[in-house]
């Protein structure tokens, strides 16, 4: 710091130890000294001798304003005028002069630190100050300063300060935005004057949303976008499909007045503000843009792991991986955004390698209330935004009514994105002018602001009233365009009366092209989906032999040595291997997998070790992508530890593409209740609501083996109550081959439904839970297995059961000399294969009873679905041997485990409870790998 000589020696003393203190640690001294260290002339030597002469106070005030700078960027936003009806809350200490060391004095003084900022020359402190003042404390508030890397940094400022984060329209540009800002006024006014009273969740306080989308496709469309994936709740909705969806506003109108509806149709539709909608745009620039906007539920913010999956699946096939080309938009209430776990969910998948998309555009409809609740109740954050710091993602505040800055701010927002790859926010203050509907009184719970509210122009007039003071609008025009608007608004209204219906039938298009609705035939019988004996050894062969030249562990190297004898010498296969062969062979077929997870990797149980890491490195071996060079690409991920967000995610991606195995696991199948509500909305309801197709496999670990109340049941009864007009499939297989054709059965019809898997734990390892070769070589999925250990006559019983339960009962029946009770597997509990189990009990004609046996609880598992479905049948009259009726699914003690899964074994053949019978269920709990 011998530089420093011109100071006094105090002064050079104090300055020294800061330098020492900065070379350590940068951050240790504050920002206006890292700026000086960094090389900083302040004014010594320079061409500006107006600075004072007293260098070292100069010196110390130049340093200040440095602060002064920092702490604008850092905390501008605090002190914005961002909010259009309501006084912003106070923040201390303020951006002052004083608060930095500054006095008035100091206003007319010439500061080299002016350089740091976009004014780029030494510049007086009035001046600097009213520059960040323009740029940091308008209409437009920015959070960013927590970003860790220098360059992102840099730019932001650089593009925010070079042009004072003022919007510089053209009379063309503003214009558009005018049109576009009097569509979605017109609209709403249209909407409230001709179908008074109705549902709508009106737009109107945000009204600016519509322009700001119309800028960021055109933006986007110049930055290489070729498509938006879209995900909204239901205010402004409407208005979004029709003002940039280009839905027609007849087709809207009609849904008004009821026409969507049709005797004839087989779905039972959806409100119209929750239904989704795909369309083709041309750009002014004449660029093609195709938009999707994803069907959602009332459920807020469910919609974005699902606008998520599309969106990757969409990058996957249609952009081969680019996401350059394809850019999500989430559009966000404030109450909901600050408040749904699911935001955190998918927020914390941004930079995963497995559901990374390249950066989500989030928009924030931040009507400062709830549903009644006031935004100081909905939040402990500062902001409702807050969550974007966990992405480190940047978040612009904007002033609602200010429509210029709206779209400024989020052609900027999409410029970062394709620059960065990475999420970014844009808050748009604003307000709701009615209730959370349109029936709502909101004076009860919120009188002052709706007051003022009451009395505040709408964004179109303030915006008018801007255009016409500089002069560029005529006062007329404004009048003109929007009676031009309504003017066709009422002749589309006057067509949509005179239509008699707006059904049509399904016809898919895009990636779905080929694919139908299925009917009830399509369930009768499944298709072939066995596999030539050559091709399918040949997987096996490929998948279970380990490269010589890397290492691995020795428990791997045996387990694949013993996969490797299932494929070469003994031809039967344990489940691992049936689930592998499934895999194996779709993707020789060159059909796409995709399984992801907690710990789908290894897998939960230890069974599936899809991935090996190397012993002496990081380095990771996938057998199922070593197949041969023609084969199709296999995706296995490690999810976080989220279930409500992935579910959601994996069922988008599904939902974009059918030409891939879709599949999400649980790592316990009742944790799959974290995701309830994406199995209520969209996996059970989607195709009713929407007449969309899925075809995503869910793989849900299920059995009792005395693992307790967590760790037992997949609820199957939650899914059997779920099921109706075929609108999934639920199978709780009991062999390796079964659900090998089960999973391919997914590719081999030109429909798609999701497939629901109870999968087995003991019996992962179970020594008769295996299949021979021929049970994949010929046949397809067996929806109903009979029992071949019996002879028909001899049989007084005839038991159904499903899956594990089964092989506690054949134990029993092989110990049972009589041979009078037949074991009969129902494979596919839903649809319920009613004709071929008929078929099988005809066959028993000296049978005096049938049962249901299930390990669940008598109020749980598929019992009561059974009992209502079959009540009509020959089965009327079967009964059910459970567990008595419970509120928790199991017992958390292993003795009474014992004792009761004894007591259903027993009772199925009618014997006592012998020891002999408590030794083989007691089997079951030990082959079961203690994982939790």
């Amino acid at each position: 710091m011998d530089n420093l000589s011109y100071l006094n020696g105090a002064n050079a003393e104090y300055i020294e130890s800061l330098y020492q203190s900065y070379k350590e640690d940068r951050n240790s001294v504050e920002f206006g000294w890292q700026k000086f260290f960094e090389g900083f002339d302040f004014g010594r030597g320079s061409d500006a001798t107006h600075v004072s002469t007293e260098a070292p106070e100069h010196f110390l005030k130049e340093i200040n304003v440095l602060n002064l700078i920092n702490g604008y960027r850092q905390r501008g936003h605090l002190f914005t005028k961002t909010n259009p009806v309501r006084e912003r809350r106070k923040h201390l200490p303020t951006l002052a002069i004083e608060n930095f060391g500054l006095a008035q004095a100091d206003l007319d003084t010439v500061f080299n630190s002016a350089i740091e900022t976009g004014i780029g020359a030494p510049a007086k402190l009035s001046d600097i100050v009213a520059f960040l003042e323009q740029t940091y404390c308008r209409s437009i508030g920015a959070e960013y300063l927590y970003v860790r890397t220098p360059e992102i940094l840099k730019w932001i400022e650089t593009k925010m300060e070079s042009e004072r984060n003022t919007p510089k329209f053209s009379i063309e540009e503003k214009k558009r935005i005018l049109t576009k800002l009097n569509e979605a006024v017109s609209f709403e006014n249209f909407l409230g004057t001709k179908f008074l009273g109705q549902k709508r969740f009106s737009l109107e306080g945000a009204e600016a949303l519509i322009p700001a989308l119309d800028s960021v496709i055109e933006k986007g469309a110049e930055l290489g976008i070729e498509e938006f994936v879209i995900g909204m709740a239901h205010r402004g909705r409407l208005n979004v499909l029709a003002n940039i969806m280009q839905k027609t506003y007849k087709d809207i109108f009609a849904e008004f007045e009821g026409k969507g509806y049709s005797a004839e149709s087989p779905f039972g539709g959806d409100v119209k503000y929750h239904l989704g909608y795909s369309t083709d745009v041309t750009t002014i620039d004449g660029k093609n843009v195709h938009l999707s906007l994803c069907p959602n539920p009332s459920h807020l913010e469910t919609v974005n792991g699902v606008v998520e999956g599309m969106s990757r699946s969409k990058i996957d096939f249609k952009y081969a991986g680019d996401n350059s080309r394809l850019a999500p938009i989430l559009i966000h209430g404030d109450a909901s955004v600050a408040g749904q776990g699911i935001v955190y969910e998918v927020i914390q998948m941004a930079g995963l390698e497995g559901y990374k998309t390249g950066g989500t555009i989030h928009l924030v409809i931040n009507n400062q209330i709830g549903f009644t609740t006031n935004y100081k109740d909905a939040r402990s954050s500062t902001y409702c935004t807050d969550i974007a710091k966990v992405t480190l993602s940047p978040v612009f505040h904007v002033n609602g009514d200010d429509v210029e800055a709206l779209v400024y701010a989020i052609n900027l927002a999409m410029e970062y994105r394709q620059k960065y790859k990475n999420d970014v926010f844009i808050d748009i203050l604003c307000y709701r002018r009615f209730g959370h509907n349109e029936a709502d009184e909101p004076k009860f719970t919120q009188p002052l602001l709706y007051k003022a509210i009451e009395q505040h122009a709408n964004p179109r007039d303030i915006y008018i009233d801007k255009l016409t003071k500089t002069g560029e609008l005529e006062a007329g025009l404004a009048k003109e365009m929007e009676k031009q608007f309504k003017g066709i608004l009422q002749e589309r209204l006057n067509e949509a009366k005179e239509i008699t219906s707006t059904y049509h039938d399904v016809k898919f298009g895009g990636a779905w092209a080929d694919m139908r609705i299925a009917t009830a035939k399509d369930f009768d019988v499944s298709p072939d989906t066995s596999v030539k004996k050559t091709t399918l050894l040949e997987v096996a062969k490929r998948i279970s032999t380990l490269p010589k030249d890397k290492k691995f562990f020795k428990k791997i190297e045996k387990l694949f040595d013993e996969r490797n004898k299932m494929a070469t010498t003994t031809h039967v296969f344990d489940w691992a291997m049936g689930e592998q062969l499934a895999y194996g062979t779709l993707l020789a077929e060159g059909k796409r997998v995709r399984l992801s997870g907690q710990d789908v990797k290894r897998g939960t149980f230890s069974h599936r070790h899809a991935v090996l890491t190397l012993e002496d490195s990081e380095e990771e071996y996938t057998p199922l992508a070593n197949i041969s060079e023609q084969q199709a690409q296999f995706d296995i991920y490690n999810s976080h530890l989220s279930e409500y967000g992935v579910l959601g995610f994996e069922y988008g991606y599904a939902m974009a593409n059918p030409n891939a195995l879709t599949i999400w696991e649980a790592q316990f199948g009742d944790f799959f209740n974290g995701a309830q509500i994406v199995v209520d909305q969209y996996v059970a309801s989607a195709e009713t609501k929407w007449q969309r197709e899925n075809g995503l496999v869910m793989l849900l670990p299920h059995g009792y083996e005395g693992q307790g109340p967590e760790h037992s049941s997949a609820r199957i009864e939650r899914f059997m109550e779920l099921c109706a007009d075929y609108n999934m499939q639920v199978t709780n297989c009991t062999t390796p081959a079964n659900f090998f054709h089960a999973l391919r059965r997914q590719f081999k019809r030109d429909f798609r439904k999701p497939l629901v898997v109870f999968t087995p734990k003991s019996l992962l390892r179970h020594p008769l839970c295996v299949s021979p070769l021929a049970d994949f070589t010929e046949g397809k999925f067996k929806e109903v297995i009979d029992d071949a250990n019996v002879k028909p006559a001899n049989v007084k019983r005839v038991v159904f059961c499903s899956g594990k339960i089964y092989y506690d009962l054949l134990e029993t029946q092989k110990a049972n000399e009589k041979g009078d009770v037949a074991l009969v597997r129902v494979e596919q509990l839903y649809p319920t294969p009613v004709d071929q189990m008929e078929a099988v009990y005809k066959r028993y004609k000296n049978a005096k009873d049938a049962v249901w046996v299930q390990e669940e609880p008598e109020n749980m598992g598929a019992w009561p679905y059974l009992l209502r479905r079959l009540r009509k049948t020959s089965f009327g009259q079967m009964d059910v041997i459970s567990r008595k009726e419970s509120s928790s699914t199991a017992t958390g003690f292993a003795k009474q485990h014992a004792n009761q899964q004894a007591y259903i074994v027993a009772t199925a053949f009618d014997v006592p409870v012998t020891e002999k019978v408590k030794e083989i269920v007691g089997k079951a709990t030990k082959k079961l790998v203690n994982i939790d």
